[in-house]
């Protein structure tokens, strides 16, 4: 492989949630191949760190703090990357987030929330935007981050877990209807990684001296159920997005990608004391 595989200098990318976690990975590592970044995040001192990072690289940054929940304000801001910068050649639906809770505890107002959140903000921006692609001639990639929940039950997540199902149906259709353009279309589906919301850091800089530690408790279920024995980092997922955005994944399209250490692989298969693999309640100490 060769350093102009990975190459984006001159494309524009757009990097909803591109404040914190798996958001800012993306966008650093994009910037880091030579792409200019936009980034949407409701926090503002996130969107002004973002900005800045993004200046020390070389490369060109936009912030726009706005709520994603707001189909019309995510149109806004694709536009506004438009505006800036003439064009736009990536989009990294990252925005996300979810609080666990049965779901016979659920009213509408917390499914629309959900929903609004996980799921209209991605077709929001993304039909905003593959117009754009589409007049730029060029082609484009598009970027969801899933999660594994959309493809197994997830008892708690149930409206989350059903919009990353459909963020993962709508991955490979419209990779099969954009396909005419050049316009590739993958996801990638983390289990859990640290990330400011992950970590108990709701507000302010998402730096991680502010983040929660993980529990004694934490770490052994994480040991047990997680194949490579941690949780991941977001800088992991965020290199994979940039390699999905670059020309070295120039035929790949409608794939979704985990990003879990192995849980997805595992099935189910969790460590017992000793360390052996076993399904449980078999062999579990």
């Amino acid at each position: 492989m060769n350093a102009s595989d990975l190459d984006l200098t001159g494309k524009v990318a757009f990097v909803t949630g591109g404040g914190g976690g798996i958001g800012r990975a993306s966008a650093m590592a994009l910037a880091g191949l030579g792409a200019d970044i936009a980034v949407l995040d409701v926090i503002p001192e996130r969107c002004e760190a973002m900005v800045r990072a993004v200046e020390a690289l070389g490369r060109q940054g936009l912030g726009i703090c706005t709520n994603a929940m707001e189909a019309d304000k995510v149109r806004e801001a694709v536009q506004a990357v438009k505006a800036r910068f003439g064009r736009l050649d990536i989009l990294v639906n990252n925005v996300g987030g979810v609080t666990r809770r049965d779901f016979t505890g659920l009213v509408e107002k917390n499914w629309r929330r959900h929903i609004d959140l996980n799921l209209i903000s991605h077709l929001a921006a993304t039909s905003e935007a593959v117009p754009i692609m589409i007049e730029g001639g060029a082609g484009g990639a598009i970027i969801n981050v899933s999660s594994i929940e959309g493809a197994r039950a997830a008892p708690g997540y149930a409206v989350y877990a059903a919009c990353k199902a459909g963020l993962n149906n709508l991955t490979r259709t419209l990779a099969v209807e954009l396909s005419d353009h050049a316009i590739r279309v993958n996801a990638i589906a983390p289990d859990f990684t640290r990330t400011p919301g992950t970590s108990g850091c709701f507000t302010g800089p998402a730096d991680e001296s502010n983040w929660v530690s993980l529990s004694d408790i934490q770490r052994e279920v994480i040991r047990k159920r997680i194949p490579l024995g941690r949780t991941g980092h977001e800088d992991e997922c965020g290199k994979l997005v940039g390699f999905l955005a670059s020309p070295a994944a120039s035929y790949i399209t409608g794939a979704i990608i985990p990003v879990d250490g192995g849980t997805w692989a595992s099935g189910g298969w969790i460590r017992d004391s000793k360390g052996a693999w076993t399904l449980p309640p078999e062999g579990m100490a």
